[in-house]
C-alpha cells in the first residue's frame, strides 16, 4: 500500500458542484496590498492501479472538481502519470504544468506543479532525483526500490511582484533511511538556492508522519508545516484515506513555508461525492500571503 524542463500547457475549467467535507479554518483576511497564494499539495494516486470501483476513469471528474473548487494558484501533483497529467491540463486551461516522469526514460510517476499561467512566469525550472546521484533520472539509493524525485521551479509571481520557489516531491513509502536522505538532500537545495533571499514552499506526500526524524532537516532551515501553524492541536489528521474516507493515521502530506509567508488559511480537503472519494490521499492547502514585501 503506498502510504503513498518540461512545460506542459493546458485546456477548460468546466463550473462544477462539489459536496465536500472540507477540515477548513480561517485566520483572517490579508492586509495591505500582498495578494494571496491559493496552495494545494495533491497525490491523486497513480492511474493504472487495479482500484476496480476507484479506477482513475471512475475518479477523474471528481478530482477535477476538487481542484477547481478550492481554485488554488499553484498545486503540487504525486503520482501523476503523464497520461493523467494530459487529461488534467486538458481540462483546465489557466494551469501550464511542469516536471518529468521519475523513471530514467521519463516515464513513470510525475511530482509536476501546476501554475496559474496568467499569474506566473517560470523563471528557473528543474528536477533532481532523491539518490545519490541526484542529476541521473531513474537513480536509487538508501534501499528506495523506486526512483524518487523533486520538481522545482522558480516564478515570477505578477500579483505580487515577487519571485520565490516552489518544490514538490513524493518520499519513499519503505524505507526510512531514504526518507531522512530526502530530508537533506531537499533542504540541502533549499539552503542553498541560487536567489537565497525568496520566499520557499515546499509539498508533497513525505510518507513520514509529524513526528518523523525524516521531516527535521526541513523544520531545521526555518519551514513550517502550513496547517499546524493555524491548528497545532487539531486531530484526526490522517492524510491518506485509502478510498475509504478514515481520519486516523498520519498526516503525511504537507505544504511547508519559509518565513516569509503568513498563513491565512489550512485545511485538509475531505471531499467526498456519495461516500466516494477522490483519490487515497485528502489533499492539503494553504493559502499564503507574504508577509512583507521586497
Amino acid at each position: 500500500m503506498l502510504l503513498s524542463r518540461i512545460v506542459l500547457y493546458c485546456s477548460i475549467a468546466s463550473a462544477v458542484f462539489v459536496v465536500g467535507i472540507v477540515e477548513r479554518c480561517a485566520a483572517g483576511t490579508a492586509e495591505g496590498a500582498e495578494p494571496l497564494l491559493k496552495t494545494m499539495s495533491f497525490n491523486i494516486r497513480f492511474g493504472t492501479a487495479p482500484d476496480g470501483e476507484n479506477a482513475w476513469p471512475l475518479r477523474r471528474e471528481l478530482v477535477l472538481e476538487t481542484i477547481n473548487a478550492y481554485a488554488p494558484d499553484i498545486v503540487g501533483l504525486q503520482e501523476a502519470l503523464k497520461s493523467q497529467l494530459d487529461e488534467l491540463v486538458e481540462a483546465m486551461p489557466q494551469f501550464g504544468s511542469v516536471g518529468c516522469g521519475r523513471d530514467a526514460d521519463g516515464g513513470g510517476e510525475y511530482s509536476a506543479i501546476l501554475y496559474r499561467r496568467k499569474r506566473f512566469d517560470v523563471v528557473n525550472v528543474g528536477n533532481f532525483w532523491l539518490s545519490e546521484t541526484p542529476s541521473e533520472p531513474g537513480s536509487t539509493s538508501w534501499g528506495n526500490q523506486l526512483p524518487r524525485i523533486c520538481t522545482w521551479m522558480r516564478v515570477f509571481d505578477h500579483q505580487a511582484a515577487r519571485r520565490y520557489y516552489v518544490f514538490n516531491t513524493h518520499w519513499d513509502h519503505q524505507s526510512q533511511p531514504a526518507r531522512e536522505q530526502s530530508g537533506r538532500a531537499i533542504a540541502d537545495r533549499v539552503a542553498q538556492r541560487e536567489s537565497s533571499p525568496d520566499p520557499v514552499i515546499v509539498m508533497g506526500d513525505f510518507n513520514a508522519g509529524e513526528t518523523n526524524p525524516a521531516r527535521q532537516p526541513l523544520l531545521a532551515i526555518g519551514l513550517r508545516d502550513a496547517f499546524r501553524v493555524l491548528h497545532p492541536e487539531a486531530s484526526p489528521v490522517g492524510t491518506f484515506n485509502g478510498f475509504k474516507g478514515r481520519l486516523d493515521g498520519e498526516k503525511i502530506d504537507t505544504v511547508f513555508v519559509s518565513q516569509h509567508w503568513k498563513v491565512l488559511e489550512a485545511t485538509i480537503d475531505r471531499t467526498e461525492r456519495e461516500g466516494r472519494y477522490p483519490s487515497d490521499h485528502f489533499p492539503v492547502t494553504a493559502t499564503l500571503t507574504l508577509e512583507v514585501a521586497e
